[in-house]
């Protein structure tokens, strides 16, 4: 086995760039309230015109369940709308953690932590050149996980039932079929199409989850930032 050397020395900072450091972490952590705020907001939108088109097809048992198909457009388009913002936010996310991990926890320790190599060179480099620390699919992924796929089953859920129930119970798979019908456009077709959108959408949460786990695993060996 190859000896591990010494822990890198910190380099001393003087108390002005101290005192600035510390002003920009506040700043950094006020970006990313500010983006954490934003992404809640596009989730409430999705939360409300989902609530819209439920009111909508229940209003009355002859109420078409359109409404609930049509909304997946809108909750699709505030999907990739939240991601983008994920994306921003992960950038100040990161950067405060960063900040947290390599200078204000060893300033806590007793001094015998092992900090990354260079870290401030590194932090240095991202303000120099920003990029995103996660790609638009890994973001789509994760807002996926934590908030839309419960919207989707409420959704698809709210649909199924609309065609069972309403107008009256349903008696057999024909009629099944019959009410998923929209326009000429056969019901099999759109419940194939239902059965797609949802596949698709479990399929990318469950990618995501095992990403970040992979994710996880990797940065137990070497941090990074994101």
């Amino acid at each position: 086995m190859l000896n591990e050397g010494p822990p890198p020395e910190r380099r001393n900072l003087s108390p002005a760039e101290i005192g600035a450091l510390a002003h920009l972490y506040r700043g950094e952590v006020y970006r990313s309230t500010l983006w954490r705020t934003r992404l809640d907001t596009t989730t409430n939108w999705s939360v409300v015109t989902l609530g819209i088109a439920l009111s909508i097809t229940f209003s009355t048992p002859s109420a078409s369940p359109l409404p609930l198909i049509l909304v997946g457009i809108l909750i699709f388009f505030f999907l990739m709308l939240e991601a983008r913002r994920y994306r921003y936010f992960n950038v100040w996310r990161a950067r405060c953690r960063w900040m947290e991990v390599h200078f204000f926890a060893p300033m806590l320790d007793d001094g015998d932590l092992h900090l990354e190599e260079n870290w401030q060179q590194r932090l240095a480099a991202d303000y120099r050149t920003p990029r995103y620390h996660v790609s638009t699919f890994v973001a789509v992924g994760r807002r996926i996980r934590r908030n839309y796929l419960w919207i989707l089953w409420i959704q698809t859920g709210a649909y199924l039932g609309k065609l069972v129930v309403h107008p009256n119970p349903l008696n057999g798979l024909d009629q099944f079929r019959e009410r998923a019908a929209v326009g000429p456009i056969d019901g099999i077709i759109i419940l194939a199409l239902g059965a797609l959108y949802c596949i698709t959408w479990t399929g990318i949460a469950m990618w995501s989850w095992n990403d970040d786990r992979r994710r996880a695993r990797w940065r137990r060996e070497q941090t990074g930032m994101g």
